[in-house]
């Protein structure tokens, strides 16, 4: 299969209210660079994506246009209050560069220790028609249902249950349109917002080291990540 004309859109417009500090943790260094860096390095050493779109906050401060040197950042703008809502402007913000059949890659600020080849992999394993695919790891754990009062209610098998990750990767028509018709505000993930509106996106496993900083721990282990990695030399 041959590889498709694909775009990037990167929200980056949270205010991580999970992690304390005086700035946003896509902005915290780690390995010697911003957290955000580090993601958009990795998306720019992907060959079939053309140009890359980072979704920021209104009163984004710390975005600096050198934070990675390379012209595949097309520029910022400004997101909305809620991921979808960030992912539905920078679909809008990309509308003057797309051709019809192109493809829009949607990845997490938050994810810095995605591989190049792991995205390459995605996109060559998209499938067929506009569904697209996603990232994601088949349940490791056995899953407990919560009662709500931090007791378990029930054991739910892990069969057929997968993590979903990012980037998820989609037809740039089908996902603007599943996201115009969806509630913004209760939508988790694209790939959820493409379900509902009747498509079934491919899942492609990914890797356990792809992890989503979301705590002081989190950015602990991705430092140690990249630097081994680094170390490596690693793609």
């Amino acid at each position: 299969m041959n590889a498709p004309r694909c775009w990037a859109l990167v929200p980056a417009a949270g205010s991580s209210s999970r992690l304390s500090g005086e700035r946003p943790k896509q902005y915290v260094e780690i390995a010697g660079k911003p957290l955000l860096a580090h993601t958009l390095k990795a998306l720019t050493e992907v060959g079939p994506i053309l140009g890359i779109a980072v979704g920021l906050a209104s009163d984004d401060r710390w975005w600096h246009e050198n934070i990675v040197a390379s012209d595949r950042i097309l520029g910022t703008y400004v997101g909305g209050v809620s991921r979808a809502e960030t992912v539905l402007r920078g679909l809008e913000y990309l509308e003057p560069h797309v051709h019809t059949g192109d493809w829009v890659l949607v990845h997490d600020a938050a994810r810095p220790c995605i591989r190049p080849l792991d995205i390459e992999r995605l996109i060559s394993e998209r499938g067929d028609g506009p569904s697209g695919a996603l990232l994601a790891l088949p349940a490791p754990d056995t899953m407990k249902q919560s009662n709500g009062h931090d007791q378990v209610e029930r054991t739910i098998s892990r069969e057929g249950l997968w993590c979903a990750q990012t980037p998820q990767l989609f037809s740039y028509r089908a996902l603007r349109d599943a996201l115009q018709r969806s509630d913004l505000a209760t939508v988790t993930d694209d790939s959820s917002a493409m379900e509902a509106a009747g498509y079934t996106p491919r899942l492609v496993p990914g890797r356990a080291d792809n992890l989503k900083v979301t705590t002081r721990e989190d950015l602990e282990l991705a430092a140690l990540i990249l630097q081994a990695r680094c170390q490596r030399g690693d793609r």
